[in-house]
């Protein structure tokens, strides 16, 4: 029983390394047995409906920054145009008051 406990230890040793390529999405898989023998796999890049599905992805991103970016500048335009209507006001009541 010890042996076989042995045995099952020393196979879980086999090292995997997984490498993808962020621009074609091709993937590299490389396991290093405990015996010294290299297996390699390697699945190429996306698929044409896969890189259609990316790109959707990727704009939606865009599309999501300049949306944000849009609201964020226009609350900056309006607070600044609220603070100036309202410090006219102000100095207007001074005068009407005086």
């Amino acid at each position: 029983m010890l042996l076989a406990a042995v045995a099952f230890s020393t196979a879980a040793f086999a090292q995997t390394t997984t490498t993808q390529d962020p621009a074609t999405g091709a993937k590299t898989t490389t396991t290093v047995r405990d015996n010294g023998t290299v297996k390699t796999e390697t699945r190429t890049g996306r698929t044409k409906a896969g890189e259609e599905i990316h790109e959707t992805k990727e704009d939606a991103k865009v599309v999501g920054k300049k949306a944000g970016h849009a609201v964020k500048s226009g609350a900056q335009k309006t607070g600044k145009a609220v603070k100036k209507g309202a410090k006219a006001v102000k100095t207007k009541a001074k005068d009407v008051v005086d």
